[in-house]
């Protein structure tokens, strides 16, 4: 096994990286919003269905001229997203299966139409449309020192592409920056945002396009698997990060930059490992953002599983703890101040009581002296509390929601837990047992 070994081309390298950096963060940015306004099929409908759209200015122009292709593109973005308003609300279906049906049956007719319109001459073919040709940005007649890098002769030499992609990207961030304050409102409350006085059927509509844009920008480069990806790992995975809308595009466009940076780089050095071929550049990047995905849905500081499973360890520990107090502030009503273990576990049965009887010691609710377990000043105030909602509990599940009383003991154990309480003023639960004055 050899160690992977680095080495950066400008003319083989640095256009296929700026590339790739370029589409990663144009599809990030619009990403976001179709994140939250929870259309992330949106984009992988877009990114299919486009290709009719492409194909068919294709074949109207005779060359691949941007400025057409855009063109076409827009107009089948839009149309998708009319056309999924009308199958779901027509066909009465939810969105996600709208969007299915109408993405597969146009991405069909565009593979049928280059399959039949005898366009493979302009290099517009269906196996290059899934993984991109970025390998293929060459810069030729690359410069060898700094100065020269900016020379007209040398700017002439790069590459359609990335000039598009840079084109692109600057005006998804005009766009985003000048209608933020819109766009933020529209993603959360399209109503409120129509209130305002800009209607959100339009807006939404505009960023269609633009999602449109991105799509075609980022086609011929990096192919439809990076634009989907992109278009959604980033921003869910920023949205895994914080709750914040504008930290939220900001985190989604480092994280963006980062798959397509490092997902460049893994795609020649860690084959090499094994002494393999390198793979595709575009394949790599889009591993990379899932791979990024995965970690934020593990390790996420608010919403990962990790921090959820320590949550919930936290919170069955503490009702062990407050069941434990409640057990022993009951047998002190009944005159019981000094309990023994084996007291204990036949009214708080349960393997873990053990483990909240030290909780609750460390926590200084509960002295432990010679085997005898007792109740603290701070442990019968607490005590005190929990046997106040239960019992406020089970008189509200009485009086107001008109429960049995030898139904609710259950429920309010539950309900205990919760520090708000019902409002009451009874003095006595459904069971005749005096309530613990706050």
């Amino acid at each position: 096994m050899n160690w992977p070994s680095v080495e950066f081309d400008v003319g083989l390298d640095l256009f296929p990286m700026a590339a790739g950096l370029l589409a990663a963060r144009v599809c990030a940015l619009r990403g976001n919003f179709l994140v939250l306004r929870r259309l992330s099929l949106m984009g992988d409908a877009i990114s299919h269905s486009v290709l009719p759209g492409l194909v068919i200015a294709v074949v109207v122009t005779s060359s691949r001229a941007p400025f057409a292709m855009f063109l076409g593109a827009a107009i089948a973005g839009v149309a998708t997203v009319v056309l999924v308003e009308a199958v779901k609300r027509l066909g009465r279906i939810e969105p996600g299966a709208a969007m299915g049906v109408v993405f597969s049956v146009l991405f069909a007719l565009g593979v049928l139409l280059i399959e039949e319109a005898s366009i493979r001459q302009i290099d517009l073919a269906a196996d290059s449309l899934l993984p991109g040709q970025l390998e293929t940005l060459v810069w030729f007649g690359a410069p060898e020192t700094l100065g020269e890098a900016f020379s007209p002769s040398t700017l002439q030499h790069v590459p359609r592409q990335v000039v598009v992609l840079f084109g692109t990207l600057l005006a998804a961030v005009l766009f985003v920056a000048v209608l933020f304050k819109e766009l933020r409102i529209a993603a959360f409350d399209p109503s409120l945002a129509t209130s305002q006085g800009f209607h959100a059927g339009v807006l939404h509509y505009v960023l269609m396009v633009f999602v449109a844009a991105a799509t075609v920008a980022s086609f011929e480069a990096v192919g439809s698997i990076l634009v989907i990806a992109m278009l959604i790992c980033p921003a869910a995975t920023a949205r895994l990060l914080t709750d914040r809308m504008r930290s939220q595009v900001v985190c989604s466009m480092c994280i963006a930059a980062t798959a397509s940076l490092v997902g460049y780089v893994a795609a020649s050095a860690v084959p090499s490992v094994w002494d393999k071929e390198p793979v595709n550049a575009a394949g790599s990047m889009t591993v990379v953002g899932g791979v990024l995905l995965v970690a934020a849905i593990v390790a996420s500081p608010r919403h990962g599983l990790l921090v959820r499973v320590l949550r919930r360890r936290r919170l069955a520990r503490q009702i062990a703890v407050d069941d434990v107090v409640a057990a022993l502030f009951r047998l002190h009503e009944r005159g019981e101040s000094s309990v023994t273990m084996p007291m204990l576990a036949r009214v708080a049965p349960g393997r873990e009581t053990l483990e909240a009887v030290g909780s609750a010691t460390a926590l200084e609710l509960v002295a432990l002296n010679d085997g005898t377990l007792t109740l603290t000043s701070k442990g019968l105030d607490a005590g005190a509390g929990i046997i106040r909602r239960h019992r406020l509990w089970e008189t509200w599940l009485v009086d107001e929601a008109g429960v049995s009383p030898d139904h609710v003991h259950d429920t309010a154990e539950r309900l205990e837990h919760l520090p708000p309480e019902p409002r009451s003023e009874a003095r006595i639960d459904p069971h005749g047992k005096n309530i613990p004055s706050r």
